[in-house]
């Protein structure tokens, strides 16, 4: 990925970026994308109000998380904010004093949209594998899916493929049930 004869992406060019995009720097180069769409957001946004109350707040649910929205993450040189992460309580106790993370989160989510799934794919789940995430979530709002991969001797592996309107246990927070129809925003009526 990285272009032997460009310069190396620094943190200072992740902090000239303009406020509406997303900057991460994978391989060492500047990876910029725009900021997510309503469709995506919504997903998203979705997702963590699902997770947060039962996991985070331990409403509903066994707690012992930090649910996220678009945390940074730094893997030594590396720089990611994954739509959605979570750290087990019992691995981190409390959150940094610095604006990103250097623990890597027990969970991650990407939202995949057509601006940002091929680096989702390609370059973000290598770097999730090599960082020893166990577990990371690909949610699709436009085909409506979401594939659970864990992680087994440094490979992925799909545990599991939701689509549509499916009611779902999964791992990791697989001690409840998420009705997939309202990550879309699938009104009761229309399921």
């Amino acid at each position: 990925m990285a272009n032997p004869a460009r310069k190396r992406a620094t943190y200072e060019d992740l902090l000239a970026l303009p406020e509406k995009v997303v900057g991460e720097i994978i391989a060492g180069e500047l990876v910029v994308s725009p900021r997510p769409g309503p469709p995506h957001t919504s997903a998203s946004s979705r997702l963590g109000v699902k997770l947060g109350a039962p996991f985070d707040f331990g409403d509903g649910g066994p707690g012992g998380w930090w649910i996220l929205d678009e945390p940074e993450i730094h893997f030594g040189a590396d720089v990611v904010v994954p739509d959605l992460a979570g750290w087990r309580k019992n691995r981190m106790a409390e959150l940094p004093k610095t604006a990103w993370f250097e623990v890597a989160p027990d969970w991650v989510c990407e939202i995949l949209s057509p601006s940002t799934a091929r680096i989702d794919r390609r370059d973000k789940l290598p770097l999730y594998a090599r960082a020893g995430i166990p577990a990371a979530w690909l949610l699709d709002p436009e085909a409506r899916t979401l594939e659970a991969l864990l992680l087994r001797d440094g490979t992925w592996t799909i545990s599991a493929v939701h689509a549509g309107s499916d009611v779902a246990r999964i791992p990791p927070f697989d001690a409840i049930a998420i009705d997939l129809a309202a990550i879309w925003g699938v009104p009761p009526e229309k399921k």
